[in-house]
């Protein structure tokens, strides 16, 4: 029950941060539960790979390189959600902002 709250969760905050930034759309909620589940399922699988990859970077940076790779993993989202899109980097980079923001606002008023 816990996965499907924070999902809902997630789906909302992706859905608030493509109204709040002209540079990313979701057609519909259902695009925005979709693209939910696809950013965590590369969340959970390709970004700890990254990481590890980057780890020299990574410390060199103090973590910093981790915004750099949270902003592509939000690109290669939308390449593969039909739906939902990205302008560019820069957007990309600001929605995983934004997302991670409204997502852990809600979290804490669901818990």
């Amino acid at each position: 029950m816990h996965i499907i709250i924070n999902w809902i969760v997630f789906s909302l905050a992706i859905g608030a941060s493509a109204y709040l930034l002209p540079g990313v759309t979701v057609e519909s909620a259902g695009v925005a539960i979709i693209a939910a589940l696809i950013i965590g399922l590369i969340n959970a699988f390709v970004k700890p790979l990254l990481v590890l990859l980057t780890l020299p970077i990574n410390i060199l940076t103090l973590g910093l390189f981790t915004f750099i790779i949270n902003g592509l993993l939000i690109i290669l989202a939308a390449s593969i959600v039909d739906g939902f899109s990205v302008e560019n980097f820069w957007w990309a980079l600001l929605f995983s902002f934004i997302v991670s923001f409204i997502a852990s606002a809600i979290s804490k008023i669901v818990k």
